[in-house]
């Protein structure tokens, strides 16, 4: 071990001495090393910190979870705009017939979504989401609050006109999200009271816009909505432990049953899964994965053979050295293995640079994206192998030709 430690400790002197004195030629060929480990962990952490925020926002539209619309969001098999657009709505009362025949429903929502002005005095917000609610939403989505409370039972019963305010649209009408409670918002000509804040989310890839939406009793938003227009939806979570395959089979036999389609009848809805979004998601960035890893890795051959190149340099300057070496005692194992250490040693310097840059991009892009770009210790852990096999690699022939120099021959040279 500790014949080890001294090969090694001699190995980085040589090495920093190498840099100092070949400064442009190592330098040039350790850029190979570092844009090849940028391209590959700047993608790495960029797909998967993306991946990562656009799961989790794919997660907040509801754990094992089915949205049952006349839409397919993936775009359907073979299916023409048009079709899809003929189709039927969803009703509210298709909610309640759907819980009555299911046996793995936990609960069903309906939803109601569309767009207008909202206002306060004389702050105007031009478009925001509108969300028409009913009490299962709460169970299926679970709202956070920055201030106030959730829908009462007696005001999705009468149709209150009260709403839940997203937190963007609180602090654009009102300054600060505490002001907004117990104040009234002009909805499409109707005076609404505010009596929750949703919790601020940040932006969204994906899935619902809290942050600038008003959320109203599904009775009430009837009344100033046309239902039919207002893109309605039935969201559909299934019990503890049912599949969401189980959970699709029985609501399209359900389906069927209430709009009375017949065996030859095509589907005229769609059953959009969650998680069929979330193994969607991972199958393209997946893709992107190895996409940036081909990239990552033609810099790293690149880079490969630069450090092979410094290596042979290195091994014709230090001829009469080695051998001086090998006939003072020295095995051929000791050189082969001193050469190989000086290889890693360059290609880890490289790695860092690579590295360092790649921490760099993460905090810039962090800020411009708004969500965070990290680097995981899975990441670091595989540059550092990527680094040390790509030092064997490009250190393995220059250090066997070192370590089979003949003595005499080497100390003549």
């Amino acid at each position: 071990m500790p014949k080890m430690l001294n090969i090694l400790s001699n190995s980085l002197r040589l090495t920093l001495q190498e840099l100092k004195e070949n400064k442009m030629r190592t330098s040039l060929s350790l850029i190979g090393v570092a844009f090849g480990i940028f391209c590959i962990i700047g993608v790495l952490a960029a797909v998967n910190s993306l991946e990562r925020n656009i799961q989790s926002e794919v997660q907040s539209l509801g754990s094992n979870t089915i949205y049952i619309d006349k839409w397919d969001y993936s775009g359907g098999p073979d299916q023409p705009f048009w079709k899809f657009r003929s189709r039927p709505v969803m009703k509210f009362e298709e909610a309640a017939l759907i819980k009555e025949r299911s046996i793995l429903l936990d609960d069903i929502s309906f939803l109601l979504q569309t767009n207008t002005s909202i206002s306060h005095k004389d702050d105007l917000i031009p478009s925001s989401g509108i969300y028409g609610i009913v009490e299962a939403q709460m169970t299926i989505q679970p709202i956070q609050f920055a201030e106030g409370r959730f829908l009462s039972q007696a005001e999705f019963a009468n149709g209150s006109n009260v709403c839940l305010l997203g937190h963007t649209n609180a602090e654009n009408l009102f300054g600060n999200v505490a002001r907004a409670m117990g104040k009234q918002i002009d909805v499409k000509g109707k005076k609404v009271t505010v009596v929750g804040v949703i919790k601020k989310e940040g932006k969204n890839f994906i899935g619902w816009d809290y942050d600038n939406c008003v959320m109203l009793p599904y009775k009430f938003c009837k009344t100033i909505f046309d239902e039919k227009n207002s893109n309605p939806i039935l969201i559909a979570k299934g019990l503890d432990g049912i599949t969401p395959a189980a959970l699709s089979d029985e609501l399209r036999g359900i389906m069927r049953q209430i709009r009375r389609l017949s065996p030859t009848q095509d589907d005229n809805f769609s059953l959009n899964s969650v998680e069929a979004f979330s193994k969607a998601i991972t199958g393209f960035f997946s893709i992107l994965n190895i996409v940036g890893s081909i990239i990552g890795g033609i810099s790293l051959i690149v880079g490969l053979f630069g450090i092979a190149n410094i290596m042979f340099v290195t091994v014709k300057e230090r001829t009469a050295v080695i051998g001086l070496k090998k006939a003072i005692g020295a095995k051929s194992s000791s050189i082969l293995f001193e050469f190989l250490m000086e290889a890693i040693i360059l290609c880890l310097m490289g790695g860092a640079v690579g590295l360092f840059f790649v921490w760099i991009g993460t905090i810039i892009s962090s800020k411009a994206l708004d969500f965070p770009i990290y680097i995981s210790t899975p990441m670091l852990i595989i540059s550092v192998v990527v680094c040390v096999v790509v030092g064997i690699l490009a250190g393995i022939f220059p250090a066997s030709r070192a370590a089979k120099l003949d003595p005499v021959v080497a100390i003549r040279s």
